[in-house]
């Protein structure tokens, strides 16, 4: 089973991250801000990632460290949990819509970090969520787990639903990229032979 537990503690949080990336799509999720958590439940019910997410964080200052470092500890959990990545298919994408909102993300296990991201959301907040925090979200967990992630919000009025979008098409991404192929089963899908 691929699996992992992470725990990551500084003066600004405490954090511990289980995930199965070949579970069910469950989720316990505590990080104390409502709309994260509920984002985070999107990554595992469309990724069929199984998530146990608790932090413990400075919210009396703002949301910051929290969603940064729940990000790159859930970015040090997949690296774990991937390995070497033996039969994977490394690529994925997704378009999902919700109403109005449409967004891709595309991703590639590559062993390489690199975030590019174009969203302008029409809201300060969602929540208790300042949506700044979404790209430190990923810039967290995409310089941990080693992978190239392009993320584009191609329409979107609603905050809500931007966002929504991204995390959901971020979950299938990460789905169609983890999937083992039986057909390269026990191969490093690279020329050079490793990621």
């Amino acid at each position: 089973m691929r699996q992992a537990e992470v725990t990551r503690n500084t003066l600004e949080t405490q954090i511990s991250v289980r995930i199965n990336l070949d579970g069910s799509g469950q989720s316990k999720l505590h990080t104390g801000i409502g709309f994260f958590d509920h984002m985070l439940d999107q990554i595992a019910r469309h990724g069929l990632i199984d998530l146990d997410i608790h932090c413990q964080g400075d919210l009396h200052i703002d949301g910051h460290h929290t969603v940064e470092d729940v990000g790159i500890a859930l970015g040090q959990a997949f690296a774990q949990a991937v390995g070497d990545k033996k039969g994977i298919r490394r690529y994925g994408h997704a378009y999902v819509p919700l109403d109005e909102a449409l967004s891709r993300v595309v991703v590639d296990f590559s062993g390489r970090p690199g975030l590019h991201m174009d969203c302008k959301f029409t809201a300060g907040s969602i929540g208790q969520l300042d949506t700044q925090l979404v790209f430190e979200f990923f810039q967290g967990f995409v310089n941990h787990a080693l992978v190239s992630l392009h993320i584009d919000n191609l329409k979107g009025h609603n905050a809500h639903h931007q966002c929504e979008t991204i995390f959901k098409a971020f979950g299938r991404t990460l789905r169609a990229a983890l999937e083992l192929d039986p057909r390269s089963a026990g191969v490093i899908p690279s020329t050079k032979g490793s990621l």
